[in-house]
């Protein structure tokens, strides 16, 4: 039996987001304050989990049809390939590289290969975790 859950329902969409965008905000963060991939990943994570106990396992899957097993490759190709690049440049693995752009709206900011680094820890984090989770919850 299905209750109306019209008032948590609404509360998961709004918390949602700020979930989400806090998430982001770690990720950003994590060169300079601890933060990065893993702990924003495990943010977005939850977010998404928030969704899945506020409607069900099907609805979620409709609004965001992402196939996580392939959000995992592409992370772990990402992160791989972060790290191995310096290799073939005669650089040691893992080897960062930044330099200083100026970005409009932004300003002067520096960026880093490291970002990249953790864009693929956090596509693996999101991945992972939510392929557990959708194994676990669903009803076979």
């Amino acid at each position: 039996m299905k209750t109306n859950d019209v008032i948590i329902q609404f509360t998961a969409k709004i918390v949602f987001f700020i979930i989400f965008f806090f998430s982001i905000h770690i990720f950003m963060a994590g060169h300079y304050t601890p933060g990065g991939g893993f702990v924003g990943g495990l943010l977005t994570s939850s977010a998404i989990v928030l969704l899945v106990l506020a409607y069900d396992l099907n609805t979620v899957r409709t609004v965001l049809p992402i196939n996580y097993i392939h959000l995992i490759a592409t992370g772990l190709l990402l992160a791989l390939g972060t790290a191995a690049f310096p290799m073939f440049i005669g650089k040691p693995f893992f080897t960062h590289f930044f330099d200083y752009f100026t970005l409009p709206l932004i300003g002067k900011t520096s960026l880093h290969t490291a970002m990249l680094f953790d864009a693929g820890v956090y596509l693996v984090v999101v991945g992972v975790t939510m392929t557990i989770i959708q194994r676990i919850g669903e009803d076979d």
